[in-house]
């Protein structure tokens, strides 16, 4: 077994093909788009909806192949929606614990659905010689030897996707695709998304994005969506969304993930993916297109790292540090953690270059998402369907699943939350495009966050605080300037889960540059209980009710609700910040805890029984 699971950079796709634009297509669909938006009812001051924008169903090559053979976008979309699903491995009814409000599908592109028609049969596939080869590959039954027959015959050059991932045979797959989408909106009540996923990985370092677009099948079928086999920068890819975008009159966003296996090439500070310097147009670029970063999913947490922040007690939760290569051995290869791997110093060097650029690149909001190969979207640690099917059939979660790595080190994580003035793919969309969206390890926790200059704490305890938030400062993912010789304020509240753990902690992430280098405080500015800051500003740990052998917990700890209207004690007027929220519940058992106890055992070793689930704000950036 030459190459580890995670080393499946896939197939090839086929280039945009020209389609003429009408002047009717325009008008439909910009007349559909606002019909959906008069049909439902729309609040101003923003509902919060729940969803998942990175979810693989068997029209991705890799699910495929680990068995996910029968669950398509349609049962994708349908599971999202609360219907009762079998699980293949157990043969179990499964439901999600609540049904989300949104999904994107994500299959990858490289080798879109290519596995499934194989399988098939597919009549147009089957009229090709590459066709007939991979019909042979697909035989038996799916897993690892599937995969390392499958690899085998990539690495010969004899699957012949070159021929297959273009021109018709691709068409059809992605109409096909996107019709599932179109199928399963419903503006008002689910908002189903046209996407996929560009698998780049540079040396086996993660540089991978998902996209997705608020426009429909007809607007969508008109290109071919771009995938690793065209080029493995991200600058080629957002110059075919510049190019795309503006012939085909689309609209489409990229969203980074898992930048902690990148090996430094997420998020740069001074060269591009192909060794150039930074410049003006690549953090102009970059910032268009980009405007939105997944902070936390099953394959780990790209938020911070102990090595950068080791007085940050926290920044030691859910890391994942398996490259997406193979070193030849019988262990995976295991990632040096960089800076340039993590979200929080790649807002703190996009405050650098924006001194020395004028521009920042790295001005992005912050989601949660799957990521899950199932089709299945569902992520509560007690309710966690794993990373593939044959991880999640698992009853012994500390088995090696392939090589060392173990079923227990995947997370159960994350979803993506919105502010949105409806339910309907154009308001959603447009949140996050204005960053009005945060991310969670797979908790509901409900969070506003507000920045500005005046605001007191009797209009943050009225009922009508959001509108104060809104009329006297900004939202969460916006800029502000203005300080007219006030410090900064955050507006914060923040609620429990509805059916979830008490809230712990409200903590204020701050950064700025003091003489060219980075700087990072955290703040705790409300908690539950009569702790104190000790006198090195740290707040004592909020007590555990966790049964480690019994895999619950009570809620007589921690607060149902927190809030606060913090002042930045440390404000300097002329100087930039960025600031972000993190909230932390009270502690909770582990999904790997939660499978042990139900085979009778203690909690396995290689992962922590018990996490404190949370979720990230979208920063505010302040500039003089």
């Amino acid at each position: 077994m030459k190459y580890l699971y995670f080393s499946l950079i896939l197939l090839l796709i086929a280039g945009c093909t020209d389609a003429t634009k009408t002047s009717d297509q325009d008008a439909a669909q910009i007349a559909t788009a606002e019909q959906d938006r008069k049909d439902v009812t729309r609040n101003e001051n923003k509902n919060l909806y729940w969803g998942d924008t990175h979810l693989h169903t068997n029209y991705s090559s890799d699910a495929f192949l680990f068995g996910t053979i029968m669950a398509s976008p349609d049962e994708a979309f349908r599971f999202a929606k609360g219907e009762i699903m079998t699980y293949p491995p157990t043969g179990e009814k499964i439901q999600i614990n609540r049904p989300l409000d949104f999904l994107v599908v994500t299959d990858h592109a490289e080798g879109l659905g290519t596995m499934l028609k194989a399988r098939n049969k597919d009549e147009l596939l089957m009229s090709t010689e590459a066709g007939r080869r991979l019909a042979k590959i697909v035989e038996g039954k799916p897993g690892i030897p599937m995969f390392l027959k499958w690899l085998r015959a990539k690495n010969l050059g004899e699957t012949g996707l070159t021929e297959i991932d273009t021109g018709q045979v691709m068409r059809t797959i992605w109409e096909e695709h996107n019709q599932y989408a179109d199928d399963h909106n419903e503006p008002g009540k689910f908002s189903a998304f046209i996407g996929w996923e560009w698998t780049s990985t540079l040396n086996g370092n993660n540089l991978h994005r998902v996209l997705f677009t608020p426009q429909d099948a007809s607007v969508a079928d008109q290109f071919l969506p771009y995938s690793a086999t065209h080029s493995s920068h991200p600058e080629d890819l957002w110059q075919w969304l510049e190019e795309t975008t503006e012939r085909y009159d689309v609209e489409l966003v990229s969203i980074p993930h898992n930048s902690n296996v990148s090996g430094g090439l997420m998020f740069p500070d001074d060269q591009d993916s192909k060794g150039q310097a930074l410049d003006v147009s690549y953090a102009k670029t970059r910032a268009k297109w980009e405007p939105i970063v997944e902070i936390t999913q099953i394959k780990g947490t790209s938020e911070a790292h102990p090595k950068f922040s080791p007085t940050d007690e926290f920044a030691n939760f859910e890391l994942w540090d398996i490259l997406l290569k193979s070193n030849g051995g019988k262990q995976a290869s295991r990632s040096n953690p960089q800076r340039a791997d993590f979200v929080r110093y790649a807002l703190q060097d996009g405050l650098k270059l924006e001194e020395s650029l004028g521009e920042n690149p790295y001005k992005f909001g912050l989601i949660g998402s799957s990521d899950t190969h199932t089709a299945l979207s569902s992520v509560e640690e007690d309710n966690f369907t794993g990373k593939n099917l044959m991880d999640g059939g698992a009853a012994d979660k500390s088995a090696s699943w392939i090589y060392d790595i173990k079923h227990l080190d995947f997370s159960a994580a994350g979803y993506a939350a919105v502010w949105a003035e409806s339910n309907t793919r154009r308001d959603i969309y447009d949140a996050f495009i204005r960053k009005e969206v945060y991310g969670t390890t797979g908790s509901r926790i409900q969070l506003r966050v507000f920045g500005g200059w005046d605001y007191s704490q009797s209009e943050l305890d009225a009922p009508d605080y959001v509108d104060t938030g809104y009329q006297k400062g900004v939202p969460m993912g916006s800029d502000i300037s203005g300080s007219n010789g006030k410090p900064l304020q955050l507006m914060i509240h923040a609620a429990k889960d509805p059916k979830g753990a008490h809230l712990d902690r409200i903590q204020v992430v701050k950064s700025w540059v003091d003489a060219g280098q980075p700087v990072e405080k955290i703040y705790d500015v409300a908690w539950s209980g009569d702790r104190q800051l000790n006198a090195a500003g740290k707040l004592p740990p909020v007590e555990s009710t966790v049964d480690l052998k019994t895999g619950s917990y009570d809620n007589r700890t921690g607060e149902a609700e927190l809030s606060v209207i913090w002042e930045d004690p440390e404000f300097i007027a002329d100087k930039r910040a960025v600031y972000y929220v993190r909230v932390l519940e009270i502690p909770t058992p582990r999904f790997s805890t939660l499978a042990a106890v139900k085979l009778g055992e203690d909690p396995w070793a290689g992962a922590d029984p018990v996490i404190q689930e949370r979720a990230y704000s979208s920063p505010i950036w302040y500039t003089p």
